[in-house]
């Protein structure tokens, strides 16, 4: 069920029976010369609405703006302050309340978000107002994408290019996929853009000229779709465990 596209009286059976509330989360950032600046909430929409398909439980409209100054240098990032999205993202959180939503999954696309979303998440838990949490696609899979990619990449990747020709492919500029390889950081790891330790960057562009990491040319439409719904199997199953759980058992222990 989609939210936005319910009238409200036939909202009520669902707020009577059900108590989850899938809310995506992305970003609207440059992700190379080869994919759409909204990449990441395309990604989070997608799977939180076939989530909503799958299970029946609610899905909210998408925030498509993130916490991104990181990508500040190339044409037509979005980004807001960091303390804005939290204070907002925990607004629209608290609002669901007033229907009887307890627990909310983030379904977010975005690393710059992942942060904020656990702030938010522990303030509306330790006041006992609900259970929220922040779940992002590549981290349930990871062993998958380590085997299927030699080159990941954390940012407009082989796994998000995958994903975005699956699902959005007249977006993707095929042409440009060896340049986006030859312009950008092959390869990343954690020792990358580190001096005896210590993070050396805070932008992307100090690590990579045209904003992306890792070798486009490994992805196609095909992997993409295994990857989506490899992914989503474990998106539908954390709903249905969350859905189950008592809500007292949820909330923060006392003090010993």
């Amino acid at each position: 069920m989609y939210l936005a596209d319910e009238a409200w009286p036939d909202l009520e059976s669902y707020f009577e029976a059900e108590s989850l509330a899938l809310v995506p989360l992305g970003s609207t950032e440059q992700h190379g010369p080869h994919l759409p600046e909204g990449t990441d909430h395309i990604i989070a929409e997608a799977f939180a609405r076939r989530a909503a398909e799958e299970t029946g439980y609610l899905c909210t409209p998408t925030i498509n703006v993130g916490v991104s100054p990181h990508h500040r240098q190339f044409h037509g990032t979005m980004s807001v302050d960091a303390p804005a999205f939290r204070d907002y993202v925990e607004s629209l959180t608290r609002s669901l309340t007033e229907h009887g939503i307890d627990r909310v999954l983030y379904v977010n696309a975005h690393g710059g978000n992942v942060d904020h979303l656990r702030e938010v998440g522990r303030r509306l838990r330790d006041t006992e107002t609900m259970y929220a949490i922040e779940w992002m696609w590549d981290e349930s899979i990871t062993e998958r994408i380590q085997e299927v990619f030699e080159r990941p990449g954390p940012h407009g990747g082989p796994k998000e290019t995958s994903l975005i020709q699956h699902l959005a492919g007249e977006l993707v500029h095929e042409d440009r996929i060896e340049d986006a390889r030859d312009g950008g950081l092959v390869e990343f790891d954690e020792s990358s853009g580190r001096v005896h330790g210590a993070r050396t960057f805070y932008d992307a562009i100090d690590n990579t000229e045209n904003g992306v990491l890792g070798d486009q040319t490994d992805a196609s439409a095909a992997v993409g779709e295994e990857l989506f719904e490899a992914a989503l199997e474990h998106l539908c199953k954390l709903c249905e465990w969350l859905a189950a759980q008592p809500f007292e058992d949820l909330m923060p222990k006392p003090h010993v």
